[in-house]
């Protein structure tokens, strides 16, 4: 099994990312190879052999995770598995790279693997970190129907197969689309709590565009994946979802003008999953409207 790493940046947290690629640098087995990706901000001084690549402008977390991909030959051909890692996160582990060597040997199925995000001081992992409905245990390890985007490893086979991460999306919801396909395709996606990611404890909700954009990637996921008789469900709940949370004004403002944007602009092509697919999903836990 060759791995791979592809690190986002925007160049600003060079101690945080210089500190990953070391916790990288010091995995068991093989070496990964890495590439980090500048989004639209020039690279600090890096560790000699990891790859690097410059984007002129911020592209947005899909499309630069993309063009890590493609470092790797089209689709990560180069590799067997791509592990994507926030550039303020770290392996505090060495033995991250070989559980993945082995939990992808193991399993002919395993498409995408959702590592356990953990803050560093405290060691707790947020709810909403842990891929699942039943969150309450982030300690059990799982089946489950998306994953994180900068803790996970998949096997390039599933971009070769269902294509990269929507570039369009920008920020948010980028990993359920690509999980939808895969699962589509028979791939499966596997919540590992032995594979730790530290992060420090964030809110989503930091982002100035947070609100918009989920709200708009949400009407697009929908229209691009699901079945059209489940497009108003999904949506519906989420609706009343995001209302039951209560947002404030600014935000339910800049929530209701991405959805509005969802449904005005072009989503991409549509391929909607079989209905064998959502039973799947709602085998797994999470029918495709919640």
């Amino acid at each position: 099994m060759r791995l791979g790493a592809v690190v986002l940046t925007m160049g600003n947290r060079p101690e945080e990312l210089r500190a990953l690629l070391d916790s990288v640098a010091k995995q068991e087995g093989d070496p990964v190879e890495v590439v980090v990706v500048g989004n639209g901000s020039p690279l600090p001084p890096l560790p000699e052999g990891v790859r690097t690549v410059e984007l002129p402008e911020n592209v947005g977390i899909p499309a630069g995770r993309n063009v890590g991909i493609e470092a790797f030959g089209p689709g990560g051909s180069d590799v067997d598995v791509l592990l994507f890692l926030d550039d303020d996160g770290l392996l505090p582990g060495t033995d991250t790279a070989e559980l993945c060597r082995r939990a992808f040997a193991d399993d002919p199925e395993l498409g995408i693997v959702s590592f356990r995000i953990a803050d560093p001081d405290t060691g707790v992992t947020q709810r909403r970190h842990v891929p699942r409905l039943r969150a309450s245990d982030p300690l059990r390890s799982s089946r489950v129907t998306t994953f994180l985007g900068g803790a996970n490893a998949v096997r390039t086979t599933v971009f070769q197969q269902v294509g990269g991460l929507p570039d369009d999306f920008f920020y948010a919801h980028e990993e359920t689309d690509l999980a939808w396909r895969a699962l589509d395709a028979g791939w499966m996606i596997d919540y590992r709590s032995d594979m730790v990611l530290h992060h420090p404890t964030t809110a989503p909700s930091r982002h100035a565009i947070y609100h918009r954009m989920v709200a708009r990637n949400r009407v697009w996921l929908a229209r691009r994946n699901l079945p059209a008789l489940l497009v108003p469900v999904y949506l519906g709940v989420w609706l009343l979802l995001t209302l039951a949370r209560r947002p404030s004004k600014t935000a339910l403002r800049a929530w209701f003008g991405g959805f509005r944007e969802g449904w005005k602009t072009p989503c991409g092509p549509r391929r909607p999953m079989k209905w064998r697919t959502v039973w799947r999903l709602t085998r797994l836990g999470r029918p495709p409207v919640i």
